[in-house]
């Protein structure tokens, strides 16, 4: 069977793509559907967790939504950042986007190279005594507790954002013929909203082991699997099976 409509499910990138070659390259079509959703949690399940946030001096985001929600928490539970809050972004992209929010000073916004570990070497012996709060989503990895915990820093998980499956009824997957997934969160919202769902002669392209993974648990196959040495991204995995497999 030829690859013709290809699904992604992301959003539509918002400055080109590089599904753009693909779709040039290999006359293919390729849409773009989010099968899950960031949402900021309501006051009352932020007051649940009984994290009082004026007690920490320091606050660790690894995500722009996790930065949006933390301020609108506090102005809807009426909580003043104050000027001495200190900021660990895990890359720098992340701590330019508290822009939005705070004025930018370098005294006080620090930011990694986009791993949990440089997060760590930005904390360093300097800002080791503060009182740090990891800005986290529902279903976070406890990958990040642990390097703070071995790093003996003083530390509270603080749930700001939660993920939710995408209504995804008015979606017919027999239009596609290959459907990507990047996340574990995409094969569940796949189980949530097509309960009876069969493979048949649909196929799977994943990033990252835990994707693969969750898709074999529930008995699907996958026909291209990323990062590998030679694809470090699903585009580049894309683009040479279509080129290997041309009708």
């Amino acid at each position: 069977m030829s690859i013709k409509n290809i699904l992604i499910s992301q959003p539509k990138p918002a400055n080109g793509s590089p599904y753009n070659d693909i779709i040039a390259r290999h006359d293919v079509s390729v849409d773009f559907v989010p099968f899950f959703t960031v949402q900021q949690i309501s006051a009352r399940e932020f007051r649940a967790q009984r994290v009082a946030i004026l007690d920490y001096t320091a606050i660790v985001f690894t995500a722009k939504s996790a930065i949006d929600a933390f301020f609108k928490i506090c102005e809807e539970t009426r909580v003043v950042v104050p000027e001495t809050m200190k900021y660990f972004c895990s890359t720098e992209a992340i701590a330019l986007y508290l822009q939005k929010h705070i004025v930018y000073r370098k005294r006080k916004i620090f930011f990694g190279n986009g791993t949990l570990d440089s997060i760590i070497t930005s904390i360093g012996t300097k800002h080791k005594a503060e009182n740090f709060l990891i800005a986290t989503t529902d279903n976070a990895k406890p990958d990040i507790f642990k390097l703070f915990t071995k790093a003996k820093l003083k530390y509270q998980q603080v749930i700001l954002t939660k993920t939710v499956s995408s209504d995804l009824t008015a979606l017919d997957l027999k239009n596609y013929q290959m459907i990507v997934f990047y996340s574990p969160l995409d094969v569940k919202s796949l189980q949530e909203n097509y309960p009876n769902f069969e493979q048949n002669d649909l196929k799977f392209a994943t990033f990252g082991p835990t994707t693969a993974k969750a898709l074999k648990d529930i008995g699907l196959s996958i026909e291209i699997m990323a990062p590998t040495p030679e694809c470090p991204s699903i585009a580049e995995a894309l683009s040479q099976y279509l080129e290997k497999h041309k009708a």
